[in-house]
C-alpha cells in the first residue's frame, strides 16, 4: 500500500471515529504500551536444544515446510527478522530447553549462566524476556511430572521449577522488564483413573514449594499457572484442571494462566476474563486457535479474539493482563505464522481501543438493548483497519501485500537454504 493511500485513509478513519468521542492517536498510544509475547517454539517445532527427545506431553506439531531452525542462532535470526517486520512493544518467551550452553546439563541443573547470551541479545533487540519450565520432552516426563508419586522423580521437577524461577528473576532484574514464569505440566491419564485425588494433592505440595522461594513471585518475576482440558494420550484426566489452578491461584495470590485452546470447545475464553479477576490478582493469557480441541493453530482475526480484546479493554482488565503468543505450525512458513499471530492480535486489541466504551455501557446501564446491539453491529463496519495500516506506517513498518514481500524475500535467501 503507497504511503499517500495510507495516510488518506488514516485521515478518513480519525474522521469518523471522532464523530463517535474516540481519539485514534490515543488508542495507538495505548496499544503501543502493551508487549505482546512472542513464543520462540514457533521457530523451531517445539524442539529446543538441551536434549534430542521426541515432542511428548500431549502436543504435537504437524507439518515439515522447509527452513526450521536448527540452533540458537537461527531462533533469534528468525526472532530478529520477525521484529523487524511489526510495530509495537514485544518481549520473548522462552522454554527452559531452549538453554545457549555447550555443557551437557539436565533441567534440574539449570542456571542464570546458560541463559546470559539470551539476555544480552535481548538487550541489543531492546526486549524483554519471559520463561517457562519445560515440563515435557524429558524421559523423567513420561509418568507425570509435579504429581509423580515417585518422590525422587516428583523432587527433580521441583527443582526445576525453582530453578526456572531463579533464571526468570535474572530476565527481570537485568533487563528492567518483570518476567513471568508459566507452569505447565502434561500429566493425566489416558483411561478413567481410580485416584483422582492423589495427584492433586501431590501437585498442590509441589506447587507450594516452587512458589515458597523468593524468587517465584517477586519484582522482576511472577509465576502463574496454567490448566488444559487435556492432551493427546492423556484424554480422560489432567491432574492440572481449570477448576484446581483457579482455586490455587485464588487462594496462593498469583497468576492464572488462561490458553485460548485449553478448554471445552463450546467455552470460550472472553467470557471468564471478567469473572476470574475477580478472584486472582494477575491474568496471564496464551493467544492460540482451538480448532476442534486444543490444535494450536496459527492466531487469526477471528470473532473470539476480538471478543477476548474487547473484554480486557471494556473491563479495565488489560492493567492486569500479560499476554502471550502460543501455537507452532510446522505447515507454513515460520516467519508468516508469527507475523499473521501477532497482526491478529494487535488489530483485534486495536478496534477494542477505538470502541465508544464509555458510551456503550451508559446506553447499556439505560435498558436500551435496542440501541446497544444496533451500535454494535455498526461499529464492526468503522475503519479500524486503515487506523492499523497507520499504525504499522509510522513505525516504519510495511503492511499489505509488501509485507508479504518482504516474509518471501526471507524465505529465499534464509530458509530455502538451511536445508
Amino acid at each position: 500500500m503507497k504511503e499517500k493511500e495510507i495516510i488518506e485513509g488514516y485521515e478518513l478513519a480519525k474522521k469518523v471515529y471522532a464523530e463517535e468521542g474516540v481519539d485514534v492517536d490515543k488508542a495507538m498510544e495505548k496499544l503501543d504500551q502493551i508487549p505482546l509475547s512472542l513464543h520462540c517454539w514457533q521457530a523451531d517445532d517445539v524442539k529446543g536444544f538441551l536434549f534430542n527427545e521426541a515432542l511428548s506431553g500431549g502436543i504435537q506439531v504437524n507439518g515439515n515446510y522447509p527452513g526450521v531452525a536448527r540452533n540458537v542462532k537461527e531462533v533469534r535470526q528468525d526472532l530478529e527478522e520477525v521484529l523487524s517486520l511489526l510495530p509495537g512493544h514485544f518481549k520473548v518467551n522462552l522454554h527452559a530447553i531452549y538453554a545457549d550452553t555447550p555443557e551437557k546439563v539436565d533441567l534440574d541443573q539449570l542456571e542464570p549462566k546458560h541463559f546470559a547470551s539470551w539476555v544480552d541479545w535481548a538487550k541489543k533487540e531492546k526486549v524483554g524476556l519471559d520463561f517457562n519450565p519445560t515440563c515435557f520432552s524429558h524421559s523423567k516426563a513420561a509418568n507425570a511430572t509435579l504429581s509423580n508419586q515417585d518422590e525422587g522423580v516428583r523432587q527433580f521437577w521441583i527443582e526445576h521449577c525453582k530453578r526456572c524461577n531463579k533464571i526468570a528473576a535474572y530476565f527481570g532484574e537485568s533487563l528492567g522488564e518483570k518476567a513471568m514464569t508459566n507452569i505447565w505440566i502434561p500429566d493425566g491419564m489416558k483411561d478413567q483413573p481410580i485416584d483422582r485425588m492423589g495427584p492433586r494433592k501431590r501437585l498442590l505440595d509441589s506447587l507450594d514449594q516452587i512458589i515458597a522461594e523468593p524468587e517465584a513471585n517477586c519484582e522482576y518475576n511472577l509465576d502463574s499457572v496454567e490448566s488444559k482440558l487435556f492432551g493427546i494420550g492423556l484424554e480422560s484426566y489432567t491432574v492440572g484442571s481449570n477448576e484446581f489452578y483457579l482455586g490455587y491461584a485464588a487462594t496462593r495470590h498469583i497468576s492464572l494462566t488462561m490458553d485460548m485452546g485449553h478448554f471445552h470447545p463450546t467455552e470460550v475464553v472472553s467470557d471468564k476474563i471478567s469473572a476470574v479477576l475477580l478472584y486472582v490478582p494477575h491474568l496471564l493469557l496464551h493467544v492460540s486457535r482451538p480448532v476442534r480441541w486444543d490444535s494450536d493453530h496459527v492466531v487469526i482475526f477471528d470473532d473470539e479474539l476480538v471478543e477476548v480484546a474487547r473484554n480486557l479493554i471494556r473491563t479495565g482488565a488489560i492493567d492486569r493482563t500479560s499476554i502471550a503468543l502460543d501455537y507452532f505450525d510446522g505447515s507454513i512458513n515460520r516467519i508468516a505464522a508469527y507475523v499473521i499471530g501477532v497482526r491478529a492480535t494487535q488489530l483485534a486489541l486495536l478496534k477494542a481501543y477505538l470502541e465508544p466504551t464509555e458510551k456503550l455501557k451508559e446506553i447499556e446501564l439505560k435498558r436500551d438493548y435496542s440501541d446497544r446491539l444496533y451500535l454494535q453491529e455498526h461499529y464492526k463496519e468503522m475503519p479500524y483497519a486503515a487506523v492499523y495500516d497507520y499504525y504499522c506506517w509510522k513505525h516504519g513498518k510495511k503492511t499489505g501485500k509488501e509485507l508479504l514481500d518482504q516474509i518471501h524475500d526471507y524465505e529465499a535467501k534464509v530458509l530455502a537454504k538451511r536445508n
